[in-house]
């Protein structure tokens, strides 16, 4: 929004018309080359300003929408994930490295983990206001579980489950910092702390996990948004014969 007052600096916002807001839309995408995801981005910012902050009738902006590339996520064969995971020596890292794996967590819920929210009696961690303010359950593995209580006896955290060195709730920047110099030493391709919540959804789609149950364990409020993990590994890909093989030519 501050782009386009900038772009018409010596008109009130409030003076502008569609096609003024048309033009500096063309003009963002002919002479930016802004992606398709920052062209949606725009669109859908004007028009809320326009319509909830001035309270104009619903605005029509006639330019061609663009479709968002559906890209497929990036994600680790389970041996990566297992070279990562066993790259670095720390307990603390490790226990965060294998919770977001084990229960696909983001990093934002793996940072606001409670200590009581590693339900052990029910098999479970609970995530509480997790995107768009929801609250789910999601899986904790035996393993996660061994390592969690060896974690805990040695930092005794006292609030949150994870906490930095003076206590408190521990930092994203810091998984990111020590994510990367794990993926360096595991000598495996680029990855962050999202690759393992790929990781973890498109593993079990590929072990015949139920795709609806994966969207709950995710937070998924769409069905549609889960699907694409529906995708095929190079693994599987070379146990599928192309139909042109079972001909006889």
């Amino acid at each position: 929004m501050r782009q386009l007052f900038w772009f018409y600096n010596d008109k009130r916002p409030s003076t502008l018309t569609i096609e003024e807001i048309k033009a500096f839309l063309h003009h963002k995408i002919k002479n930016e080359k802004i992606a398709e995801r920052t062209q949606n981005q725009a669109i859908n910012a004007i028009k809320y300003f326009y319509e909830n902050v001035l309270h104009r009738e619903k605005m029509f902006i006639y330019l061609k929408r663009p479709k968002v590339p559906k890209d497929l996520p990036g994600y680790l064969s389970p041996e990566e994930v297992c070279l990562l995971i066993t790259s670095t020596d720390n307990l603390k890292h490790k226990a965060i490295l294998m919770t977001i794996y084990a229960g696909g967590l983001r990093i934002s819920e793996v940072i606001n983990l409670k200590v009581e929210d590693i339900r052990s009696d029910q098999h479970h961690i609970r995530i509480q206001g997790g995107k768009g303010k929801k609250d789910r359950t999601t899986l904790l593995a035996s393993r996660l579980l061994v390592i969690l209580r060896k974690y805990v006896k040695q930092y005794r955290p006292s609030h949150y489950l994870f906490e930095g060195q003076t206590g408190g709730q521990y930092s994203a920047r810091s998984i990111q910092n020590f994510m990367s110099k794990a993926v360096k030493n595991s000598g495996i391709r680029h990855a962050t702390p999202h690759t393992l919540r790929h990781s973890f959804a498109t593993h079990l789609v590929q072990n015949g996990t139920d795709i609806t149950y994966v969207k709950d364990l995710l937070g998924h409020g769409s069905l549609k948004t889960t699907e694409i993990y529906l995708h095929i590994s190079p693994k599987e890909l070379r146990n599928i014969s192309s139909p042109l093989d079972k001909l006889d030519i």
